[in-house]
């Protein structure tokens, strides 16, 4: 067969290929013209999940009578004023959305102009162009996408139902809307109303905060912490989510790289490095992050989607974005997430009504007696430990109360009760320790100083082949963290010295953890990546046991140490080491209004 020229019909629906998936394809294409546009009003309206009709209004600058037919022309557009691919400061740049459309659907565009009287419109139909005729409408722009894939049926095999198709466009728009609080759009699907987000006032954070508050939910505005770090010509600003406020996805981490919304492997992957050593595995945090550079320091043309983007200097886009959530989470090390209240725990319209009685027990007995009365249990069974205090001793120390108030009792030797002015705060004790010896021995290994204690006996611990050959390949680094190993016979190692923070840890379990956690990893890992895995599990092997009973000396003590403790809000896991819970909301559940 000889080489021939495709019609250019066929070569617009190959690059529709590319540019028009699905209905929230187009959404995006034509919401992001309207940005481009200037609009501060947007408004969509779908039909049959945008299969049938895709409608975008705009109040924009508009397009001309005599620029109508060059619009839906392949290669033509205005946003490349001076032909550079790396000065792109528009969202659009190819010119290829509107003639990829209008290549599979049946494309109509109205627009005005603040110059003109009236408004014109073009008609696009499977390719065709239509005359530009004298039309009505206020200034801006309105497209309307009508019957999409009609030219391509069997693309429209692959779309989903009209609510699935209709949630993929809210998606789309929610990220654009991020980008641009300062913008109103609305959404209609079928004639409902599916969204609406008024134009944010306020200063460029203020306006953030109120279209995440619309978009994410007011939860994550209340359990977040700002960044705004800039180094060299990168700035990096926004909101992330404290550990303790996580996802079981990626989903709802939005980023944003010149107000372009983007998924970027390199981002995603510094977001998760950052998180590491305070979030369990499998969780994600909340963010919406806003990366500011020259455009001649980021590739925008990697993929007609536009979704993905290069970086010339990635390393320092990562190092700059690691370094501000660690930060930030530093500077609220000792928050936790808000949504662990009273109110999420204990909520009284769940009660199961036959916990209640309805003869009143004798124990509880008062001037004041409803009709039904609770069981009361026998607590002192129950109790592992109480702690009595001399309210003169607490006044004497009040002094030296942080953050966690002053420890009251100890329940099922695991939680610490503690009270301050205005809250009940109860202290997971073990995963409390464990994140102050995470952070000492963290401390210790960037000064080359972990304490170490010789072992007056050493451990011996038995392990596999493959275990002992790849723990003692990584001895010299471990010996870094006070951890010093030795081959000892073919199957055994031995632990000459330990970190002095493990003290009475079960040396032996802790060493089989880390050989099979090591082994785990396989051949192909650079250890010192994984370091704050491992100073994990000695942290978590040298903390306090949940089970071990302490007195009101080292409870305190314990708080103090949190208070001082680089994000003690969470453990190494991200599991949250206290919940607190405000005197007003108890005084609620005992209707002490």
């Amino acid at each position: 067969m000889s080489i021939r020229v495709l019609p250019s019909n066929l070569v617009n629906q190959i690059a529709a290929g590319e540019v028009v998936e699905k209905p929230a394809s187009v959404v995006k294409e034509l919401v992001e013209n309207s940005v481009d546009a200037g609009a501060s009003i947007i408004d969509i309206h779908l039909s049959d999940g945008g299969k049938t009709l895709i409608t975008v209004s705009d109040n924009g600058k508009g397009i001309g009578k005599d620029e109508l037919p060059l619009a839906v022309e392949r290669h033509a557009t205005s946003k490349l004023p001076d032909d550079n691919l790396f000065n792109i400061c528009f969202l659009g740049f190819r010119g290829e959305a509107l003639p990829s459309i209008a290549s599979v659907a049946r494309l109509s565009i109205t627009s005005r102009t603040q110059q003109d009287d009236s408004a014109w419109k073009i008609e696009v139909n499977g390719g065709v162009k239509s005359q530009v005729v004298p039309s009505s409408g206020s200034c801006g722009t309105r497209i309307e996408v009508r019957d999409l894939f009609y030219a391509q049926p069997a693309r429209l095999k692959f779309l989903k139902t009209a609510t699935s198709e209709t949630a993929s466009c809210i998606e789309v728009l929610q990220r654009i809307a991020l980008a641009n609080p300062q913008i109103s759009f609305s959404l209609y699907a079928d004639g409902k109303k599916k969204l609406f987000y008024p134009a944010a006032i306020g200063d460029e954070f203020q306006q953030r905060l109120e279209r995440l508050n619309d978009i994410v939910g007011k939860d994550f505005r209340e359990n977040s912490v700002m960044i705004d770090e800039s180094r060299d010509n990168l700035r990096i600003s926004g909101y992330v989510s404290l550990p303790t406020y996580n996802k079981a996805n990626s989903l709802s981490q939005f980023l944003f790289v010149n107000d372009r919304p983007v998924r970027d492997k390199v981002l995603l992957g510094a977001i998760k490095g950052a998180y590491q050593d305070v979030m369990t595995s499998g969780r994600y945090p909340v963010c919406a992050l806003y990366f500011n550079l020259s455009p001649q320091e980021v590739d925008v043309n990697v993929h007609p989607s536009k979704t993905e983007v290069r970086f010339y200097n990635a390393q320092q886009v990562r190092g700059l974005l690691v370094t501000a959530i660690k930060n930030a989470l530093s500077r609220a090390s000792i928050k936790t997430s808000n949504t662990l209240n009273l109110q999420n725990i204990i909520r009284k319209e769940n009660v199961r009504e036959d916990y209640f009685l309805h003869e009143p027990s004798p124990v509880f007995q008062s001037s004041y007696s409803p009709k039904k009365q609770a069981v009361i249990p026998e607590f002192a069974n129950n109790f592992s430990y109480k702690n009595d205090f001399d309210t003169s001793v607490i006044q004497e120390n009040d002094q030296n109360v942080g953050a966690l108030g002053l420890a009251r009792a100890q329940i099922n030797d695991t939680y610490i009760i503690s009270q301050t002015a205005d809250s009940l705060i109860i202290i997971d004790q073990h995963a409390a320790h464990e994140r102050i010896v995470m952070e000492k021995l963290k401390e210790g290994l960037a000064k080359h100083s972990v304490a170490r204690q010789i072992m007056l006996i050493p451990e011996i611990v038995s392990l596999n082949d493959v275990e002992k050959s790849r723990i003692l390949a990584v001895a010299p680094k471990l010996a870094e963290l006070g951890l010093v190993l030795e081959e000892f016979g073919s199957t055994e190692i031995l632990v000459r010295e330990i970190p002095a923070l493990l003290q009475d840890a079960n040396i032996k379990e802790l060493v089989v953890d880390l050989a099979q956690q090591i082994a785990e990893w396989g051949s192909a890992f650079d250890l010192t990546e994984k370091l704050h895995l491992v100073c994990a599990t000695i942290a978590c092997h040298g903390s306090v046991r949940a089970g071990r009973r302490l007195n009101i000396d080292e409870m305190n003590r314990l708080l103090r140490d949190m208070e001082k403790t680089p994000r003690s809000g969470q453990c190494n896991h991200g599991r949250p080491t206290y919940v607190e819970m405000k005197l007003s909301d108890i005084n609620h559940l005992f209707e002490r209004n």
